[in-house]
């Protein structure tokens, strides 16, 4: 009984450190706009690539004309997704964000709400990029993610 206490605390252990996040401070500190500037893993696991998800709520994909909705919803998709693999926000490491006619408005609304999901600042890896139209009609935002899974 012992050894298999001290095997679990071993295990966790391990787990505990095969995610990190840097933000080296020579750099310029990212964290107020939701993201880390790198992130790796030290483990053997798996990698989960997630499509771009898209601020459509449910099967209809629903498409809000507010944008402040749009990302909320593709946040809340992202985490279903997280959720069917029994991970959490912490377990992505690299986030894409395509955001249809940026301006700084719509990037404080997201910096907003990713520190919703991401409350203890750890953000994953982040690109933004630009765009001026996505798959559908009405579609203001898109997110795609890459997880990590340890065993």
């Amino acid at each position: 009984m012992k050894h298999s206490f001290i095997i679990f605390i071993l295990i966790y252990a391990f787990n505990a450190k095969a995610q990190s996040f840097k933000n080296p401070e020579s750099l310029f500190d990212p964290t107020p706009y939701g993201f880390s500037h790198a992130s790796s893993v030290k483990t053997a696991g798996e990698l989960i690539y997630i499509s771009g998800q898209s601020g459509g709520l449910g099967k209809e994909h629903l498409l809000s004309p507010d944008f402040r909705t749009q990302p909320k919803t593709a946040l809340e998709n992202l985490n279903v997704i997280l959720n069917s693999y029994q991970l959490k926000p912490e377990n992505v490491m690299k986030i894409t964000i395509l955001i249809v006619d940026h301006s700084s408005e719509k990037l404080k609304i997201w910096e907003e709400e990713i520190s919703k999901v991401w409350k203890d600042k750890s953000f994953p890896a982040s690109t933004l990029i630009p765009v001026p139209k996505l798959a559908l009609d009405g579609m203001q935002i898109e997110v795609d993610a890459v997880a990590f899974k340890a065993y």
